[in-house]
C-alpha cells in the first residue's frame, strides 16, 4: 500500500508542478494582472494540491499524525497571506506573491520530511516575517526620501559586519553570525539588502567619476570586511550586485571589464590567502579522488540527485541525511533525490519567472532609485539560486549559501522575503505613476476634444455672420 502511495504520489507532484511552472511562464503574456487573473486562481490550486499530496504522503509514510497537523496550519497561513495581502495592498504583483507562498511551502515539505522541529521552527519564522514584511510596501510607496538615505545605508551595513568579524562566532573557517540569547543571527543576509539601497541611492545621485569612486570605496568595504571574515560566498554576491548595478546606472563598459578584472585578480588571491577556498576548490576539480573528505559533500550530493532520476524517488525514498547540512545548502539535492529531475527543473524555471518578474518592475520604473533597487534585488536574488544550485550540481564550487524561501534559516527567510516585499512596493509605486500618466492623457484628451468643439462652434457662428 505504502509503494502505491509513493509510486502514484510521486507522478502527481510532478503533474501538478510542470502546470504551475507553465502558468508562471504563461503570465508575462499579459500586460497586467488584471488580463491575467484567472492564471493565479489556477497557480493557487496547483500549489495548493503539491501541499495536499506531499503532507498525506509523509504523514501515512511516516506514521506520524503531527504533520497533519502542520499541514493544517501551514494551508491556513498560506490561504490567509494570498487573501489578506491584495486586500492590503490594492496593487501587489500577484506573480510574486504566488511564488512566494509556492516556495516557501516547497521549503516546508522538504524542511518537514527532514527534520520536524526545524520545520516548526521554520514556521515560526516565516510567520513573524510575513508579519514585519506587511509593512514593508506601506513604506515604500509613502517614504518619498528613501533616495536620500545612502549613508544611513551603507553606515549601517557596515556596523554589524564589523561586529560579526570581531564577536562573529566561526563556522566552518569562516565568521557568519553571532548569537544573542539563544538566537542566532546572520547579518549578511540583511546587509545585501541595504547594501543594495545604498547602491542604487547613491547612483541615482550622480554617475559622476567622483562618485563612483566614492561609491566603490564604501561598497569595497562591505566586500572586505567578508572577505576578512571569510565568507567569501556572501563577498562574491555583494561584489557582482555592485558591478552589475554600477554598469547599468553608468552603462560604461569600461567598468565592468575594470570590476570583472579586478575580481579575476581577487579571486586568485584569495585561492592563496584562505585554506578552505584551495580544499573547496580542491573538491569541485575532483571530488571522487577525495570522497572520504574533502569531496564527500558534493558526492553525495550527486548521488543524490542521480538517484532521483526524471520523477524521483519518492518522499522517504531518499537518503538526503547523508548530506553534510542538507537542509541549508543541499536542499536542492534533496529535492531533486525524492521530487525529481523534473520537478528540480520546474523548480528553477519558478524561480527564473520570479527573476524576470523583477526586471520587468525595475523596467516599469521611470524613477532611477525604484530602477536600480528591483534590479539589484533581481541580480542578488537570482545568483544566489546561481551559487547554491550550481554548486549542488558542480557547476561552480561549493560557496555555502542557502536557496532564498526554500532552505532552512531565519536569516536568510526574512531577508528574502523583505526583498519581495520590497519589490512590490516598488511595483505598487510603478502601477500609481502609470494610472497618474493615464489620468493626465485623459485630461488632455478632453481639453483637445473640448477646444475642438470650441472651434468648430465658431466657424459656425462665423458662417452665419457672413450669410
Amino acid at each position: 500500500m505504502q509503494e502505491y502511495i509513493t509510486t502514484v504520489s510521486k507522478y502527481l507532484l510532478v503533474l501538478c508542478m510542470a502546470f504551475y511552472t507553465l502558468d508562471s511562464l504563461m503570465v508575462f503574456r499579459y500586460r497586467n494582472d488584471r488580463e491575467g487573473g484567472f492564471i493565479y486562481l489556477r497557480q493557487n490550486f496547483w500549489m495548493f494540491a503539491i501541499q495536499f499530496v506531499s503532507f498525506f504522503n509523509i504523514a501515512i509514510l511516516s506514521r506520524d499524525w503531527f504533520y497533519v497537523f502542520l499541514y493544517g496550519v501551514l494551508q491556513v497561513f498560506l490561504f490567509l497571506v494570498l487573501c489578506i495581502t491584495p486586500i492590503v495592498y490594492r496593487n501587489i504583483n500577484r506573480l510574486l506573491l504566488n511564488n512566494m507562498c509556492m516556495l516557501i511551502g516547497i521549503g516546508m515539505i522538504m524542511v518537514s520530511r527532514l527534520d520536524a522541529d526545524k520545520a516548526v521552527r521554520q514556521f515560526k519564522i516565516i510567520l513573524a516575517s510575513y508579519i514585519i514584511c506587511m509593512f514593508v510596501p506601506l513604506i515604500v510607496s509613502k517614504v518619498k526620501f528613501l533616495s536620500k538615505l545612502r549613508w544611513v545605508y551603507g553606515a549601517i551595513g557596515i556596523l554589524p559586519l564589523s561586529l560579526v568579524l570581531i564577536l562573529g562566532e566561526t563556522t566552518l573557517g569562516s565568521k557568519l553570525s553571532f548569537t544573542i540569547q539563544g538566537i542566532t543571527f546572520q547579518p549578511s543576509e540583511m546587509v545585501k539588502l541595504l547594501f543594495v539601497l545604498f547602491m542604487a541611492a547613491s547612483l541615482y545621485q550622480s554617475t559622476s567619476l567622483s562618485n563612483v569612486i566614492v561609491t566603490t570605496i564604501v561598497a569595497g568595504a562591505h566586500v572586505l570586511i567578508l572577505v576578512l571574515s571569510r565568507d567569501l560566498g556572501s563577498a562574491l554576491i555583494f561584489f557582482i550586485a555592485y558591478l552589475l548595478m554600477l554598469f547599468v546606472a553608468s552603462g560604461s563598459y569600461l567598468y565592468l571589464l575594470l570590476g570583472l578584472g579586478g575580481g579575476a585578480g581577487a579571486s586568485v588571491l584569495a585561492y592563496h590567502m584562505f585554506s578552505h577556498v584551495r580544499i573547496r576548490i580542491l573538491a569541485w576539480t575532483n571530488p571522487w579522488n577525495y570522497i572520504d573528505n574533502q569531496g564527500y559533500q558534493i558526492t553525495q550530493s550527486l548521488f543524490a540527485i542521480g538517484s532521483g532520476s526524471w520523477f524521483g524517488m519518492g518522499l522517504y525514498q531518499g537518503t538526503p541525511d547523508d548530506i553534510p547540512y542538507v537542509e541549508e545548502d543541499f536542499i536542492f539535492s534533496s529535492i531533486c533525490e525524492e521530487f525529481g529531475t523534473i520537478f528540480g527543473i520546474c523548480l528553477l524555471l519558478v524561480i527564473l519567472s520570479c527573476f524576470l518578474m523583477m526586471i520587468k518592475i525595475a523596467l516599469k520604473n521611470k524613477n532611477m532609485f525604484y530602477r536600480l533597487t528591483a534590479f539589484g534585488f533581481s541580480i542578488i536574488y537570482i545568483f544566489q539560486i546561481f551559487l547554491t544550485v550550481g554548486g549542488g550540481i558542480r557547476f561552480v564550487p561549493i560557496t555555502g549559501v542557502t536557496l532564498p524561501l526554500i532552505s532552512y534559516g531565519g536569516s536568510s527567510m526574512l531577508s528574502t522575503m523583505l526583498m519581495f516585499f520590497l519589490v512590490q512596493g516598488i511595483y505598487m509605486v510603478a502601477v500609481k505613476e502609470g494610472e497618474k500618466r493615464n489620468e493626465q492623457k485623459e485630461v488632455s484628451k478632453e481639453h483637445f476634444a473640448n477646444e475642438d468643439e470650441d472651434d468648430y462652434d465658431f466657424l459656425e457662428d462665423w458662417e452665419e455672420t457672413e450669410e
